[in-house]
């Protein structure tokens, strides 16, 4: 989830998601490795940031595969040449008084539009500040674009460009939101798309749905509380209303943020508390294939360009020689 400006704030998540992962109802372990699963190999650091607050956690990648990532705590939205150049984008407002689950003002999912637009999830608990922030092309400075209600937990997003509308998962109340990109108006409003007991929380941690990505006719959406990725397909008509949620697979642990490997439904998962980069396949099973002996260090996100994977780590609970990295490995796909 999502050093922090230590150390209380680190203290509440990370007691939190010890305790989600310490309860062994989620599943069995995972599988071992299948013939014909991608590969991921050479594993090898492109950035590590240093800095008050400078914890990755989320990514969205250029067309030239340079990423763009959020810093969690510093409130900064930077760009990581491929030559591992990080370059500051934006700065969000500071915001006193933050009221949120972290006990902090937190910059979490980021999404790009064709057009090099970024959208920004900004959880303050704040009425002027709180919701989903707008950067545009080769802009230095963020605006709020969409107002949420301030008990939201605005987390991952992604951008249906079928119908240029952006969803957003929201780990406090348990939705999926939708806006509309291409109406005009300069204050779009956002709706719940979906809502339900599969993508709620749990009394042990305050974070359901998490990761989200429209792959497939289908919203996917990762409950980091349940351990589970989500299928959520779209209805038949142009409203494209939400279908019933699809459970894909279970056991996942603290599952953060994921990436699809291809055209097909095999994906690559965060596993924050873990720190392992796990790969799961349509089928549900999973196995890991990066770990913190790779340089994992609570990795929050993933991202897929070409033949090169990308995780950032925000190093949060590590209280001993945290490292926030961005971290790239080689993938070879399946053919089969």
């Amino acid at each position: 989830m999502a050093q922090l400006p230590r150390p209380s704030r680190a203290a509440r998540l990370a007691a939190a998601v010890a305790t989600a992962a310490a309860l062994a109802v989620l599943g069995a372990g995972p599988a071992v490795s299948a013939v014909g699963d991608p590969t991921v190999t050479d594993p090898r650091f492109l950035a590590h940031f240093t800095g008050q607050g400078r914890t990755p956690e989320n990514i969205a990648l250029e067309p030239d595969g340079s990423a763009d990532i959020t810093f969690a705590f510093a409130h900064q939205v930077a760009r990581v040449a491929k030559n591992g150049e990080t370059t500051v984008l934006a700065e969000l407002p500071a915001v006193a008084n933050p009221d949120t689950p972290v006990g902090a003002a937190i910059a979490l999912g980021i999404a790009r539009a064709h057009d090099g637009t970024l959208y920004v999830a900004y959880a303050t608990g704040q009425a002027s500040t709180h919701g989903i922030w707008r950067i545009a092309p080769g802009g230095r400075t963020a605006e709020r674009l969409v107002a949420l209600p301030v008990d939201t937990f605005p987390n991952g997003m992604a951008i249906d460009k079928e119908c240029d509308t952006l969803y957003v998962a929201d780990s406090s109340r348990g939705a999926v939101w939708s806006v509309a990109l291409n109406t005009g108006d300069p204050a779009p409003k956002a709706t719940v798309w979906t809502s339900g007991d599969a993508l709620e929380p749990t009394p042990e941690l305050p974070f359901g749905a998490n990761g989200l990505k429209v792959h497939n006719g289908a919203v996917w959406v990762s409950n980091t509380a349940q351990g589970t990725l989500l299928r959520i397909p779209f209805g038949p008509g142009p409203d494209r209303a939400a279908g019933p949620v699809e459970k894909r697979a279970t056991g996942l642990g603290a599952i953060d943020d994921f990436a699809f490997t291809g055209h097909g439904d095999t994906v690559l998962a965060a596993l924050i508390q873990a720190n392992a980069l796990e790969l799961v396949r349509p089928d549900g099973s999973h196995t890991p294939v990066l770990t913190a002996a790779d340089g994992l260090d609570n990795p929050t996100s993933v991202a897929v360009h070409a033949k090169t994977v990308y995780v950032n780590s925000a190093a949060y609970f590590n209280t001993t020689d945290p490292d926030p990295n961005l971290l790239l490995a080689r993938i070879s796909k399946n053919k089969l």
